[in-house]
């Protein structure tokens, strides 16, 4: 659990193509924990693939959106991977859990 509140980013996605997807996936995974304010990830994919973020403020994930890197990555996702992408940015401000 993270202090709250904090920030969550909802990324859904269905893929057209997956070569060298995996691999700047994994890349995207490491740069974003070096990333300030980056507290924590959880992702699953199968006929949809959905990426859960978790930030501490919103001006740590604008910092992400424009990591040049992650520009990159964003471009060729675009260009090459994603059918179809969605991204949400949610306040949360209680968590619990079992």
């Amino acid at each position: 659990m993270y202090p709250t509140p904090y920030y969550a980013v909802i990324f859904t996605s269905t893929l057209k193509n997956d070569d060298g997807y995996h691999k700047m996936a994994a890349a995207m995974k490491e740069l974003a924990h070096a990333q300030d304010g980056f507290l924590g990830m959880d992702s699953a994919r199968s006929e949809l693939g959905i990426t859960v973020s978790y930030w501490k403020d919103k001006a740590a994930i604008l910092s992400w959106k424009n990591n040049a890197e992650h520009q990159v990555a964003m471009q060729l996702g675009k260009s090459n991977w994603y059918h179809h992408y969605n991204v949400k940015i949610c306040k949360v401000e209680r968590e619990y859990a079992f």
